[in-house]
């Protein structure tokens, strides 16, 4: 499977989803992650952009929620704990469809 993350720099929250997805992908050598930097919002609207972090699996944004706009903004994920900057593991596992390696 092979998993984009697209971010822009001004963002610091695309790195603990960085770090969550390499965690998964640690686990799995079937996952493979690619990081792409958005640079401006012309590449933002041709990419269909939805804020940094996001997660695209085969030209998906596995979180896209209808209606999100498009543009360089930090991103926010509705989380069991609260709004947050990126996914839980949990959230990325069950978007991704994958298992808990430590759970079987």
């Amino acid at each position: 499977m092979e998993i984009s993350l697209l971010y822009f720099d001004g963002c610091p929250n695309w790195k603990v989803a960085d770090q969550r997805l390499a965690s998964i992908a640690s686990e799995r050598p079937d996952v493979v992650v690619t990081r792409h930097r958005v640079e401006t919002m012309e590449e933002s609207e041709r990419l269909g952009f939805h804020g940094s972090p996001s997660i695209v699996v085969d030209g998906v944004d596995v979180f896209a929620e209808p209606g999100a706009g498009v543009g360089l903004s930090c991103r926010v994920y509705r989380t069991p704990d609260g709004l947050a900057g990126a996914p839980t593991m949990d959230q990325l596992r069950t978007a991704l469809g994958v298992k808990d390696e430590a759970a079987r």
